[in-house]
């Protein structure tokens, strides 16, 4: 989901089609059968391309129902378990919710989140002052309930946008960094990392923050120690001069989704690590030379250094010349108790190491913990972690399961069915003799490990959401990589570039199980143009249909509803992102209606259901920033000064900021129904 780019000719302006963002870029080198070829066998690789299944075999993969088509406008579902009049597609400065409904603006970035602060004055930055606020880019959004109508707010602050965050600066990676200072640095470090406050909802209905909450506190990459659990806590390779122990680090970076454990702890996901580590050797078109580095297959396999910050110029710890370790030691999932803001959170590397997209687990039938994680990067995987011991009553112990279990990464078949494949010291291919003298080494390496084991590469699967029956619904976000055999002409990139959601279902409806079976809940993008291939639902409008799956979650009714990331190639549907509801079983299976869009540039995050599912907690990261050379009207790139929109202040000299979003029915009642 992190739009920086490290193509520094590439003119500002110039449309988002000239360049890739590097955390998109491939690294798995094993390619020989991806997901897209598995579809393709399955049901023919030229129906399937060019929009032309035939009735049986698009009942085969969608149901007898999803046939493509584009209802006309305003068609309703009869019989849709959502119950909410759908908002009309488009993009604009603002941010738009479905009649009925209100969308109320929670905490900003530069919110305080601890007394006696002064309001927020953009252009009086330092990092301490923003250590006591709301960070930057919000992403993944938990909630812990205290009592009815009061809990505690869990939220990830993904990456930085130093063009619309800092004054005079424009777009840094694009230019060597000219304008970064070590104080500006300090400012984005202290943005990262989380935000934990409290919120309580007022006789009038509206949520606000708890200024003086015990619970309140800022997590950071710049000051906040963490420590190590499980295989790799304390091996040498996540040693460095600051911790020749392998088992204290400062920090985590680049948080993306997340989840809530069924024991009230909060998980941050580390996705696109790679992205903050720097070098000072540099080749002549500009990518870093790491073939002297002792660890070279496994920073090329992870995309390092990314260079997409100037830490590393100031911070010896993100340049891999001084650091070669540090890496090993970002791109886990952490946990934090949220109860306690003197304790310190864990990152548990028996979870595996790689760009990860949410953190979601269940307790399976047996008390043991499952928890789902995709591979953010195009080509590569889709995991689940299974814990050796069962959740109690005791909470300390209930902290340590992540820390001992067995991690899994999915080979999908051409049948319809699937494997699920243990990441094991030893096991198969993953001995000395290919580099693995150790589980430390499966877990630092977990991509090496996953490619040896002939995982099955999927198209950027991000978050990944279980349900109680043993289902599980996969994000599968785009795919601009796809070879030229898989495009057409009037989609010159692959059909894959605007994504599809797998539905696979675990077997016996054990989330334990080590198999199952696999379908297509729907293939994004428009079904009125034939050789997109996109397949939904008949009774999905022209606002119902989307493109760039990302994050999803249930509601307490089991319901699915998905948010979308399309990036600066939001141009190529003219939608803005938002908030769908998707239905999931039955004659509408497939069928989606739009709920929620947010303002130009912006993306929808992280949305979470509390109070029995009578509020909805969205996120809106970096509006105004995305794709704004193809907004109507305005056709450049934003900047601090003149940025595409002001959401959500509207206030003259007030950058776009960053937001997190309340919905709540107006009258009251569960959200939908």
């Amino acid at each position: 989901m992190n739009r920086k780019q490290i193509m520094a000719s590439t003119d500002y302006g110039n449309r988002a089609e000239a360049f890739e963002a590097f955390d998109d870029i491939p690294t798995n080198p094993n390619l020989g059968t991806t997901i897209g070829d598995v579809i393709n066998r399955r049901y023919g690789r030229r129906d399937v391309m060019k929009g032309t299944l035939a009735v049986s075999a698009a009942t085969a993969l969608f149901g007898t129902t999803a046939i493509s088509s584009r209802p006309a406008h305003g068609q309703m579902a009869a019989s849709s378990r959502y119950v909410f009049d759908e908002l009309a597609w488009g993009n604009d400065e603002q941010h738009h919710i479905a009649k009925g409904y209100n969308a109320d603006i929670l905490i900003r970035w530069g919110d305080p989140i601890f007394p006696s602060m002064a309001e927020f004055d953009p252009q009086n930055q330092s990092p301490e002052d923003q250590l006591m606020r709301f960070g930057y880019n919000n992403d993944y959004v938990g909630f812990y309930e205290l009592e009815p109508g009061r809990g505690i707010l869990c939220v990830n602050h993904e990456y930085t946008n130093e063009e619309v965050m800092f004054p005079g600066l424009g777009r840094q990676d694009r230019e060597g960094f000219q304008g970064m200072t070590r104080e500006l640095v300090n400012i984005e470090m202290a943005a990262h990392g989380g935000s934990i406050f409290e919120i309580v909802k007022g006789t009038d209905g509206k949520w606000s923050v708890v200024l003086d909450s015990q619970y309140n506190r800022r997590i950071s990459p710049l000051n906040t120690a963490m420590t190590f659990s499980g295989p790799a806590a304390g091996h040498p390779r996540m040693q460095t001069a600051a911790d020749p122990t392998g088992m204290h680090v400062i920090g985590t970076i680049n948080n993306c989704a997340g989840g809530m454990t069924a024991w009230g702890t909060y998980l941050m996901a580390e996705e696109n690590f790679h992205g903050y580590f720097w070098t000072d050797i540099v080749d002549g078109e500009g990518n870093p030379d790491i073939s002297a580095q002792a660890e070279a297959t496994s920073m090329g396999r992870y995309g390092l250094p990314g260079r997409w910050y100037a830490w590393g110029r100031y911070h010896d710890r993100f340049n891999i010349d001084q650091e070669p370790n540090e890496p090993n030691r970002f791109g886990w999932i952490v946990e934090v108790d949220p109860l306690d803001p003197a304790s310190t959170p864990v990152k548990h590397t028996a979870l595996g190491r790689f760009r990860h997209e949410g953190a979601e687990s269940t307790v399976a039938a047996d008390g043991r913990v499952v928890l789902y994680s995709g591979d953010d990067n195009r080509f590569d995987y889709v995991y689940k972690f299974v814990s050796d011991s069962t959740v109690s009553e005791d909470r300390a112990a209930n902290m340590r399961l992540l820390s001992k279990g067995t991690l899994y990464v999915a080979r999908f078949s051409d049948d319809g069915s699937y494997e699920w494949l243990a990441l094991i010291h030893d096991a198969g291919p993953l001995t000395a003799e290919n580099g693995f003298h150790s589980q430390a080494d499966v877990m630092i390496d977990t991509r090496l490990a996953a490619d040896l084991l002939g995982a099955t590469p999927m198209d950027r699967p991000e978050d990944i959401e279980p349900r109680g029956d043993g289902a599980v619904f996969v994000m599968l976000t785009n795919n601009s990589r796809r070879t030229a055999e898989q495009v057409d002409a009037v989609n010159p990139r692959p059909e894959s570039r605007f994504g599809h959601i797998l539905q696979m279902n675990e077997a016996g409806g054990a989330h334990t199980a080590l198999s199952g079976t696999w379908d297509i809940l729907v293939q994004c993008g428009d079904p009125g143009i034939a050789q997109v291939g996109a397949v939904w639902n008949p009774e999905t409008s022209e606002n119902g249909w989307f493109s760039s799956p990302d994050n999803c979650a249930l509601d307490n009714n089991g319901r699915l509803w998905i948010s979308t990331d399309q990036g600066s190639g939001w141009s190529r549907t003219g939608k803005s992102d938002g908030l769908y509801a998707l239905e999931t079983e039955g004659a509408l299976r497939g069928h989606s209606r739009l709920f929620f869009r947010c303002p130009v540039g912006g993306e929808v995050c992280g949305p979470y259901f509390a109070d029995n599912s009578r509020v909805l907690f969205l996120a809106v990261q970096h509006p105004g920033t995305d794709g704004t050379a193809d907004f109507a009207g305005f056709e450049r790139a934003s900047t601090f000064e003149d940025p595409a929109t002001r959401w959500p202040d509207f206030a003259a000299g007030m950058p776009p900021r960053p937001s997190i979003v309340v919905v709540t029915k107006q009258g009251g009642g569960q959200i939908a129904v």
